[in-house]
């Protein structure tokens, strides 16, 4: 961007943010760099934002510079509030001025992790709702006797040990930090003697940015991502715009790059990962139209390196099978199979649910360990023969198994076998009635 001698040059200012933190510390990439550089310039502005990213400071074991990343962030962002153990009337309180603080929390994985996780919930609460501007707290003041609301917006950073919940971390820039190598080598840092250096940088920021402060205001920077991602990296991207030089591209590479990274390795919810884990088993026995729940729920209890196992004694059952699913709008049926009539789920009852909350699978992806083949059925007939019986097949509905190949008889709709002429059971109707 032009400047003149009394206009400050903003990318030049944010290089030497960006040189400062290399000095004490080591990221894993130059694209992580760049997120908390931006990070930073934008906690000088936060009265221009809609939302209040949250920087995400993680690391898989102790010693690997989260903290010492946290002293930086402190000494060069806008009014530092940092805590180890706050509460969260105190958090509250803190945001609640003219001017709200650039919320840090160390040790962050001992505040939700464990048993403190339960404790905390408000304080996660709030780090929540601070995301989005106008999402006040809402609280009873028994002194006034009237409702109080309490602002929560205000941009945060937590450092700690491990994943942070992933309703923080899907509102955050999250950085991964690694140990530092033999061959890589930083400056020490010391609070007392570099501080005053980290705070001149942070002093340039207020300076440039504040100058801009309207034209912020009003900035809708084009973005590479989409949805919660693209408001959470707005301000960074706003930021790196008004910079100019080469900033702006390094800010949208950042963007891309930490969002994939934590695309790849975030949590996912049970939930996804049961709609994942079913087509997965659907793709593995040539996609057949439909499978009976006692096949899925094999399919599904059989992965060692899944969650189902742990569901109850005996994996995921039926019963749980269906509560998860009826999320989705999915819901067992009654299906006649070649093996008889069984409940089951129809695979085109997936399709939406797939297309809207599943990852397309990538080469090369673990599957579950699935029975040989599911019971088939082909749509507008009965049935239709040709269920593998090269391994000992399940009755549904019962506790029994038919060696391999020997048919199985069909169920009657009191599941009792050798009975023809099975009847689909109907709808109950209103008083009880079939």
């Amino acid at each position: 961007m032009n400047t003149s001698p009394e206009t400050p040059d903003g990318a030049a200012i944010l290089d030497r943010l960006h040189a400062t933190i290399t000095r004490y510390v080591v990221l894993p990439s130059p694209e992580a760099v760049d997120a908390v550089v931006l990070w930073i310039a934008a906690t000088h502005v936060q009265q221009a934002w809609a939302h209040a990213p949250r920087l995400v400071i993680r690391a898989p074991e102790k010693r690997c510079g989260k903290s010492r990343l946290l002293d930086v962030v402190e000494g060069m962002c806008c009014n530092p509030l940092i805590t180890v153990n706050a509460s969260p009337a105190a958090v509250y309180r803190a945001i609640g001025t003219d001017e709200p603080p650039t919320l840090l929390v160390d040790e962050a994985d001992t505040i939700f992790g464990g048993k403190n996780a339960e404790a905390n919930e408000d304080l996660r609460g709030l780090l929540n709702a601070g995301h989005q501007r106008n999402r006040p707290a809402i609280r009873w003041d028994n002194n006034l006797h009237r409702l109080e609301k309490i602002p929560t917006f205000a941009m945060a950073a937590l450092a700690g040990i491990g994943a942070m919940p992933d309703t923080i971390e899907d509102r955050a820039v999250v950085v991964r930090m690694r140990r530092r190598m033999a061959g890589e080598t930083v400056a020490p840092y010391r609070h007392r003697r570099d501080g005053p250096v980290l705070r001149k940088v942070a002093i340039e920021l207020t300076r440039w940015l504040r100058s801009h402060l309207a034209e912020l205001e009003r900035a809708e920077p084009a973005m590479p991502l989409e949805d919660r991602a693209a408001d959470t990296w707005e301000p960074l991207i706003a930021v790196a715009d008004l910079a100019g030089g080469d900033w702006p591209a390094r800010g949208r590479a950042a963007a891309t790059v930490l969002t994939a990274e934590a695309e790849d390795t975030g949590q996912v919810s049970n939930r996804i990962r049961l709609l994942t884990d079913i087509r997965a088993a659907f793709t593995t026995v040539g996609d057949p139209p439909a499978a009976t729940t006692a096949d899925l729920l094999a399919a599904l209890n059989d992965d060692p390196e899944a969650p189902w196992q742990g569901f109850s004694p005996a994996g995921l059952t039926g019963k749980r099978l269906g509560d998860m699913l009826r999320e989705f709008g999915i819901s067992s049926e009654t299906i006649r199979f070649p093996v008889g009539q069984a409940k089951g789920y129809v695979r085109d009852a997936f399709t939406d649910a797939w297309q809207r909350y599943c990852p397309t699978p990538k080469p090369g992806a673990s599957v579950p360990n699935v029975p040989t083949s599911f019971s088939q059925v082909i749509p507008g007939t009965d049935a239709l023969p040709g269920t593998d019986r090269s391994v000992p097949q399940h009755v549904p509905g019962t506790d029994q198994s038919v060696p391999a190949n020997q048919s199985v008889p069909a169920l009657s709709s009191k599941n009792e076998l050798g009975t023809d002429g099975t009847d689909t059971p109907g709808r109950r109707r209103r008083g009880g009635a079939a």
